[in-house]
């Protein structure tokens, strides 16, 4: 089988399978019909956490990493990007910023640098605010695993003049909280056009990862109302991306870094596995012997070889 052209990691934070109940559970709250409708009809749950079809597989994957206590995002990130057990290696899990020691490991062998070695095209498709440069540039506000790892290469992280030229994705989808942000003029997206967006922004990439932290957000919120409607969201961004998805030229690649939304009942994190999906012709060889987050991103190297 000849590899993909174009590999899309979606990746969302705070996602974890949890049990089929639709009073804690969101995911069995919410119609998700894209996401329904690219597992059969079926979404997982503790009981019965593996989906294939003839063009998607989805598998649990362990976010625990044999470290004792809830995973966390810099842990679990650094997890994702890098393929080395980074909650083991500092003893616990560490989180929502890469911890310190950390850092060297995520700048030589994070994804976007493996990839580019490896003679392929890289793209984090997020755009940013000018006031989060600031904070930033102030020491106001650490940089995340994914941001951190792009930059570490020497790459600039997307601005408001990319996401207006219609260059980059806003961490909101829909652009409307960046009027807010200093921006009146920012042109608003459905979230079906964002989908769309990406995928054309993928066709000049041989990989392009997106990061949708609303999932988290929502899940520390505990509200089974807004959890749902970030949800809705996101699944109307699933129909867009897949308006114009061709398996077997793209492999779609979803997953977390650890659970939370799918268990309102609590307002930490879960030990929960999270979800791996894999959609395109690919899917079965990719998924074959995944068991943990880190497996991610050797695979992905793997797919692209």
């Amino acid at each position: 089988m000849l590899p993909p052209r174009h590999v899309l990691m979606l990746f969302l934070d705070g996602v974890g399978i949890g049990t089929k109940d639709p009073r804690v559970n969101p995911f069995f709250a919410a119609p998700m019909q894209s996401l329904r409708g690219l597992l059969g009809g079926a979404m997982p749950h503790l009981d019965d956490a593996h989906r294939g079809t003839p063009g998607v597989s989805l598998l649990p994957l362990d976010a625990t990493l044999g470290v004792a206590g809830l995973p966390q995002s810099g842990t679990g990130q650094v997890a994702l990007l890098t393929g080395e057990n980074a909650a083991q290696r500092i003893g616990r899990h560490f989180g929502p910023y890469p911890y310190s020691t950390l850092k060297p490991l995520l700048k030589e062998a994070n994804l976007f640098s493996k990839i580019e070695a490896a003679g392929k095209t890289a793209f984090y498709a997020n755009a940013f605010p000018s006031v989060y440069f600031e904070n930033v540039g102030d020491g106001k506000r650490p940089m995340t695993a994914i941001p951190l790892a792009w930059t570490m290469g020497g790459r600039a992280l997307s601005n408001g003049k990319a996401l207006a030229s219609g260059a980059a994705i806003s961490a909101d989808l829909t652009n409307e909280r960046w009027p807010m942000l200093g921006y009146p003029a920012m042109p608003a997206l459905t979230p079906q056009q964002a989908g769309e967006r990406l995928m054309a922004i993928l066709q000049r990439y041989d990989f392009v990862l997106y990061e949708f932290s609303m999932t988290d957000h929502a899940g520390h919120g505990r509200s089974m109302e807004s959890a749902v409607h970030v949800l809705e969201l996101f699944d109307a961004f699933l129909e867009g991306l897949l308006s114009g998805y061709d398996g077997g030229s793209t492999t779609l690649v979803l997953t977390s870094d650890h659970g939370n939304l799918e268990d309102i009942s609590t307002k930490s994190h879960t030990r929960n596995p999270v979800p791996l999906l894999v959609a395109g012709n690919a899917h079965r060889d990719f998924t074959a012997g995944a068991k943990a987050i880190t497996d991610v991103a050797p695979l992905i190297l793997k797919l692209l070889h």
